[in-house]
């Protein structure tokens, strides 16, 4: 391939995500627009990527939108990212905003943007000529309608738009071109509080099935379609000493990716994949059975399928509502992506007026993660009481 940073490598390493093979017989996962795992958020960003325990805001739309009938009347968001900034010099950046409006305390509407630029790429020959610049980008647009089931549950569907355009011109003899796609979500939340302990404590827990949609297509190649990063989310939160002046908050996060799992080839006698399956499945599927396929593919059995579920968990200490301190951790297997990071995060709230601040420490020798931060500004109305 003529150039000097593949495209590929921005597909796998900037967007942080699992494309990396368990062993020499497997493929890499056969995925696209995978900016679209990366979470937009400071606030839960801090909290280990645990984003569904939290108190609902105007960022709910990220991973679970059935939550933005508890979070107010209104609220906007905007969060900017220098995205593993020590990883290339190519400044790749992730920008966010996002909205809701609440009507009657039972339904809301909700909108947002997503935008990640991978900066300048130079193609050259073999010769290291020059062939062209490019500037990978990707975006996507998402409105979400939810609605509450009495006062505790509530339902959400979101659609989305995605445009991912990663690479111009032939290579290989396949005429490389931006791919798009239309995705949906599916999300149901429960919150409830209770007075234990003489405070007054609040429990929750969500699901989501996320990103559910058609496939990228970057080349003429119809064989060549790669999946959206389709996602189960299953995540819990618990607020305890929940007074006027502390309040602390645990949650925790697990995903499972709800795509194919690559099977293992056999090899000839130089060592290379001979396309033959020894064991596994055939991952050229259709969306929906990739999705229920997922939970029973992985050649190795019972045990694979365990390590391709990955854990988030943080703790968040909040004072007066004013002053937040957070910590968290991320794990993933790592022969399922080698995702491991410890976070820390603060933010203040004035005027009704969040600031958050988030800080992600790697803790694996991995390509696959690097330092980064997120910043947050949120401005959310509730409900006069």
């Amino acid at each position: 391939m003529k150039h000097t940073k593949m495209l590929l490598l921005f597909c796998c390493v900037l967007v942080a995500h699992p494309l990396l093979a368990q062993k020499t017989q497997q493929q890499p996962l056969n995925i696209g627009g995978a900016f679209l795992l990366v979470n937009p958020d400071a606030r839960s960003n801090g909290m280990g990527d645990a984003v569904t325990g939290l108190e609902p805001d105007a960022n709910a739309m990220f991973a679970n939108a059935a939550k933005l009938p508890f979070a107010g009347n209104w609220g906007v968001s905007a969060s900017y990212s220098p995205w593993m900034w020590d990883l290339n010099d190519h400044k790749t950046h992730m920008a966010y905003v996002s909205g809701f409006k609440t009507w009657e305390d039972q339904q809301s509407i909700g909108v947002s943007v997503k935008y990640f630029d991978y900066g300048e790429v130079v193609f050259r020959d073999d010769n290291g000529m020059e062939l062209q610049q490019y500037r990978p980008k990707e975006f996507a647009i998402d409105a979400a309608y939810a609605r509450k089931l009495g006062s505790r549950y509530s339902l959400a569907v979101s659609l989305r738009y995605i445009r991912s355009e990663l690479g111009n011109g032939t290579y290989n003899g396949q005429v490389q071109k931006p791919a798009s796609a239309v995705a949906g979500d599916v999300g149901l939340y429960y919150q409830s509080y209770a007075d234990n302990l003489d405070y007054g404590n609040r429990f929750c827990w969500g699901v989501s099935f996320t990103n559910l949609g058609s496939r990228l297509k970057y080349t003429d190649d119809n064989n060549r379609k790669s999946f959206l990063p389709m996602n189960l989310r299953i995540g819990a939160g618990y607020s305890f000493v929940h007074t006027k002046e502390h309040q602390f908050t645990l949650a925790m996060d697990v995903n499972k990716l709800l795509v194919p799992t690559p099977p293992i080839y056999k090899l000839d006698g130089s060592g290379n994949p001979t396309g033959e399956i020894e064991k596994g499945k055939d991952p050229n599927r259709g969306v929906a059975e990739a999705v229920f396929s997922s939970f029973g593919d992985a050649p190795g059995g019972f045990n694979e399928e365990l390590r391709e579920f990955s854990i988030a968990s943080g703790l968040e200490y909040a004072y007066q509502h004013k002053f937040f301190v957070r910590t968290g951790y991320f794990y993933e297997h790592p022969n399922k992506g080698n995702r491991q990071h410890f976070t820390a995060g603060i933010g203040v709230n004035i005027g009704g007026v969040t600031i958050d601040m988030a800080y992600l420490m790697p803790t694996s020798n991995s390509l696959i993660q690097r330092r980064s931060m997120v910043f947050t500004l949120m401005y959310n109305i509730f409900p006069q009481k």
